[in-house]
């Protein structure tokens, strides 16, 4: 390891560093706009000039490794003329628009220009003007910004995998752009933005909304998908204004989906903002006793097996168990967090990441079964691609299902379960890449467990990690991807049939024949709600979206920004979510609702505060005791073997941007699908 003495103190660094990593180390602030610790080095804007000892002229740190013995000055008289001077020259093209850049308040540029610029400039000639490019409706550009970074054409090329933006024409001619009139087509092209050290690439939809010290930022957990990535929320006043990215190496790093960043103008559509209660058909605005009343009014006297209860997809834990307690003092075992109807359950390394997404990085060969993980889960997909690139193109990944494209290299085996036994008996060639690695891994998404034989593929999945050594000593490379950020939670919870209970299709067959009179809908909308048309509906949700539709009592809950919440992602983390605003008009905590229906019904629930409902969830699993630490859960039986059906997997997800209600009331996600969802009414994603 070299040591190296930078301003007078000596440090030691790993092998590979760069004196600029050395300086930090150190605690010496370089400043730096190309350098960006996830991408390859550029060293092409000079900002971070340090003074080497017997070097003729000042070194770019990040490009330089450092070696044994180095002297390196980070504020000698020589450097901060070099950085002066580079900061000159960055500014000749740039304009003056500061005052109505969105990037004011939070510029990198103007932060570094304030400690090394001049107050007045030298350069007399005119000012370089660049066409702005059109990148979607998720990137604003002001290309005459740019100052040549190419932080955004390194992000597009190496994490995202798409290759669309580039630096063309040479010299003072130089720019960055796509090198064809297209869009970003990527899940992640959001994450451009806040690459962007100026104000070239800012946010369309946020664009002149508000200065970034006019804003509340409250930490969170994002609910678009099963991956859990940590996010904050930027408010004002009662208004979400956007989400942005918070750092967590072991879930996103500091990346995050579009939907995620972008679907929040959802929550200001078709909001639930009072109770509602069905009456000659038609659905009157109602007082919360009146909506009780109506609720125990049917309820009373009904045997619990006539009673059913579906959690949705972006439900808190704390609602779940609330509402799980009341099917349980109503007599009730009919519920179920499994909107898709898919043969999940029993040992929790059945249904859970086992390899967890850091673990990724440790994986030298993957199998995905009936998942198209870059709609489902960017950020697993982009993990899967910083994965292929550590290994330079060795790490192997095949895929049986769909043939949707990872971004890197990929081996399509085939559509359905035949190749699935082909792997499991040695057959297929990339059973040999399986028996070869060290750490090989599967990825078993719902296409292919919310299948009528989705018990059967569980089972020979499970065999085929048996098979191949993919469950050995302190790895476990047994994963099943969520697309909903409620169903590992509520699985933990035992929110599923109990004995003699009835699972989500039971459910909605019984409702339809009219064995099952009362529904009880927290927040589910991903069912097929023609078979309710018999059953009394009451709907707990944030929008009105398809379960509200058909309720007879609608309670208007709060949306996941504006509550305090428990959720479990895939890889079986425990996060909590945080209250950025309060609910809209008289909308409540979704356990709060819960707990006030039981107290109505005169079956209260034992708990009147947020704390008592988690001590609850604990005493129901204990998991829910470690927050923000995957468990390791022990492998077990589970899976039932039998007949697998020869049609091909298909993902469950056809259109990446709306899959739940906040998404598809979002006007900036309806843009996404009509500029890159090629047949939206047919569900093809592009």
């Amino acid at each position: 390891m070299p040591k190296l003495t930078v301003d007078g103190i000596e440090v030691e660094v790993e092998a590979g560093a760069t004196v600029l990593q050395a300086c930090e180390e150190a605690g010496k602030e370089i400043p730096r706009f190309c350098y960006h610790e996830r991408l390859s080095i550029a060293g092409n804007c000079r900002m971070c000039l340090v003074e080497m000892e017997r070097a003729p002229k000042p070194v770019a740190s990040c490009a330089m490794p450092a070696a044994d013995g180095m002297v390196i000055k980070t504020d000698s008289d020589l450097v901060k003329k070099a950085r002066n001077g580079v900061m000159e020259f960055l500014l000749i093209n740039h304009p003056l628009d500061c005052p109505i850049c969105d990037q004011g308040g939070e510029c990198d540029l103007q932060d570094q220009a304030m400690a090394y610029g001049f107050d007045s400039s030298r350069y007399t000639e005119k000012k370089r003007a660049v066409k702005d490019k059109e990148l979607g409706p998720i990137v604003k550009t002001i290309m005459t910004r740019c100052i040549h970074c190419t932080r955004c054409v390194r992000f597009s090329e190496e994490v995202a995998g798409v290759g669309t933006m580039g630096a063309v024409y040479r010299g003072e001619d130089t720019e960055v752009g796509p090198y064809i009139e297209a869009s970003i087509n990527s899940e992640l092209s959001g994450n451009l933005i806040d690459l962007c050290p100026v104000g070239a690439l800012t946010s369309k939809p946020y664009a002149f909304t508000a200065r970034p010290w006019e804003l509340k930022k409250t930490d969170s957990v994002d609910v678009m998908d099963a991956v859990g990535s940590n996010i904050r929320i930027d408010t004002r006043g009662s208004e979400v204004l956007r989400v942005l990215p918070r750092l967590n190496e072991d879930v996103n790093e500091e990346w995050i989906s579009d939907k995620t960043r972008y679907a929040i103008d959802g929550l200001k559509r078709q909001r639930l903002d009072r109770p509602y209660v069905r009456v000659n058909g038609k659905l009157v605005p109602a007082s919360w006793d009146e909506a009780f009343a109506a609720i125990k009014a049917k309820v009373a006297g009904l045997d619990g097996k006539k009673i059913a209860a579906l959690a949705g997809d972006t439900v808190d834990c704390e609602s779940m168990t609330a509402l799980k307690d009341l099917m349980g003092k109503l007599g009730s075992s009919n519920l179920d967090c499994r909107q898709d109807g898919s043969k999940i359950g029993g040992p929790r390394s059945s249904y859970i990441f086992n390899s967890t997404i850091a673990g990724i990085e440790e994986a030298d060969a993957c199998l995905i079964v009936g998942a198209n993980v870059r709609a489902e889960a960017p950020i697993i997909n982009s993990r899967l691609r910083k994965r292929w690139r550590m290994t330079a193109g060795d790490f192997r990944l095949a895929l049986i299902g769909e043939n949707w494209d990872p971004t890197f290299k990929h081996d399509y085996l085939g559509a359905g379960p035949e190749t699935l036994t082909e792997i499991l008996e040695g057959k297929n060639d990339f059973a040999k890449v399986l028996e070869a690695a060290s750490n090989p891994m599967i990825i078993l998404g719902m296409g292919a467990l919310n299948r009528e034989d989705g018990e059967a593929v569980l089972a020979t999945a499970r065999a085929i990690a048996d098979k191949y050594g993919m469950v050995t000593g302190e790895w476990n490379g047994f994963n099943v991807l969520h697309t909903a950020a409620a169903r590992v939670g509520g699985l933990d919870l035992g929110f599923v049939p109990g004995e003699g209970g009835l699972s989500t299709t039971e459910i909605l067959d019984g409702a339809a024949k009219g064995d099952v009179e009362v529904v009880y809908l927290l927040g589910a909308d991903e069912l097929d709600t023609s078979k309710l048309s018999k059953a009394f509906v009451v709907y707990q949700g944030c929008l009105g979206d398809a379960g509200a539709q058909v309720a007879d009592v609608v309670l208007p809950g709060a949306a996941y920004t504006e509550k305090n919440g428990t959720y479990v992602n895939t890889e079986g983390r425990v996060q909590y979510g945080w209250r950025a605003v309060f609910p809209v008009g008289d909308a409540r905590e979704d356990w709060k609702i819960v707990r006030a229906l039981s107290a109505s019904l005169g079956l209260t629930l034992p708990y009147d505060n947020i704390e008592a409902v988690r001590t609850r969830m604990v005493e129901i699993n204990d998991v829910f005791g470690s927050v923000n630490v995957p468990r390791k859960a022990a492998w077990g039986d589970f899976g039932k073997a039998g007949v697998m059906k020869s049609e091909g997997f298909a993902s469950p997800v056809r259109n990446f941007y709306m899959t739940d209600p906040i998404s598809r009331a979002s006007v900036t996600m309806a843009k996404c699908t009509e500029a890159f969802v090629k047949d939206a009414a047919a569900g093809k994603v592009a």
